[in-house]
């Protein structure tokens, strides 16, 4: 989800600007909920484990150049049923800034176009939650199916938010077309592999039920809405 270089340049990329600084904005609000509902230590520590795992993701596990952009096993629904959408949000910010600063400064230019593209699905995602699964049941107890429907929704959005920037920075030519169909194809690939990814790591919570005390998952986790 790294659009390459030069896929929006110039005055285009002002736009960036504003659509990252809504998603900082619905991020803030996200945040200020998540600490009625917990405190500023649990917050913190859900965030710092998200950062260190977006970094993960990003550096260690496997990423290849395709088309547009670059294809990443982000994990970004697994971070929200585990962490909450405040520090997911907070982890995907910060690990794609430690990712620009210290190891590919080439895409910092382009920082608020691939930081919209990650937060805004993940907030798809947490209205998406509320709509299929029911108040009376904690993220442990959730099915293959709603795991699929969140996963999907992810990476169809980031899919969908990488289509609009080369798009809108290169047009609708017949080589761009094909780019961003091949980088589509390629990613969603990733669909078949997350929801196994949120039900794995699922499943292990189940077991570790010392955890639901410990602050560093999020309350709903093991405890309905």
């Amino acid at each position: 989800m790294h659009i390459e270089a030069g896929i929006v340049d110039g005055a285009k990329i002002a736009l960036s600007y504003a659509t990252a600084a809504g998603a900082f904005a619905y991020a803030a609000k996200e945040t200020m909920k998540d600490l009625r509902d917990t405190n500023v230590v649990s917050f913190a520590a859900r965030a710092l484990i998200a950062t260190i795992g977006v970094f993960v993701f990003f550096e260690l596990m496997p990423h290849f150049a395709v088309g547009v952009s670059e294809v990443h096993f982000i994990l970004g629904s697994t971070l929200f049923l585990i962490l909450g959408a405040a520090p997911a949000a907070f982890g995907l910010a910060m690990g794609l800034l430690v990712q620009g600063v210290f190891f590919a400064p080439f895409d910092l230019p382009q920082y608020f176009i691939n930081v919209t593209t990650l937060l805004v699905p993940l907030f798809a995602v947490t209205a998406l939650a509320k709509q299929i699964i029911a108040p009376n049941t904690a993220y442990i107890d959730l099915k293959y199916s709603q795991a699929l429907a969140l996963s999907t929704a992810y990476q169809g959005g980031v899919v969908a938010w990488v289509a609009f920037w080369a798009f809108y920075g290169q047009g609708f030519g017949a080589e761009n077309i094909a780019s961003v169909m091949t980088f589509g194809g390629a990613y969603m690939l990733v669909v078949l592999v997350e929801p196994l990814a949120d039900l794995a790591v699922l499943a292990a919570a189940k077991t570790l039920r010392s955890m639901e005390r410990s602050g560093l998952v999020t309350p709903r986790l093991y405890a309905a809405a």
